[in-house]
């Protein structure tokens, strides 16, 4: 690889690296091309891409973006999946694609600053995808206030049946 190639590299993964608050390292030893292209197309429905990496360029391109704490990740072929907006997803596609290739072996990543081993990454996978989260706090913050409505609703529809009981008695008074 020529000098201003190594270059190019290191800056896109530079721009990478510091763009993305989570990503992951793995091992892809022994997988074919169609099943790394086929965990591709699997992160890129999660809003993740996968990106293989030599290890100099990635430690130095870790270093430029001020992402040091991977290098003790980087060791042996390494597959860097930088995530979107949403970390779960990208995780739920690599534990779910590890269960049936073994050869694939993640290594850890980094989570908004902080490295996750395996077992976090698993931990991650767990959770559910962030509409579902995000629906679940709208939910939990939306219960109260329908418990008002209905409280509300329900003391102003018992004052107007009130009102409409003393209408008809002054009617039925009136009448007499």
């Amino acid at each position: 690889m020529l000098r201003k190639d190594k270059e190019a590299v290191v800056a896109e993964a530079t721009r990478l690296l510091a763009a993305t608050e989570a990503l992951y390292l793995s091992d892809y030893r022994g997988l074919t091309v169609a099943e790394l292209t086929e965990l591709r197309a699997k992160l890129r429905d999660g809003g993740a891409t996968l990106h293989v990496l030599k290890n100099t360029l990635a430690r130095r391109a870790a270093a430029d973006a001020g992402r040091d704490q991977i290098a003790p990740l980087l060791s042996g072929p390494t597959a860097v999946t930088f995530c979107g907006d949403d970390p779960v997803a990208p995780a739920k596609a690599l534990v779910d694609f590890m269960r049936t290739h073994p050869q694939l072996v993640v290594r850890g990543g980094l989570l908004q600053g902080v490295t996750v081993d395996l077992d976090g990454v698993r931990a991650l996978s767990a959770l559910p995808p962030r509409d579902v989260l995000l629906a679940q706090v709208v939910g939990t913050m939306a219960a109260p206030l329908t418990g008002l409505v209905t409280v509300l609703q329900g003391t102003i529809s018992g004052f107007a049946r009130a009102l409409q009981q003393i209408v008809e008695q002054k009617t039925a008074a009136g009448e007499a």
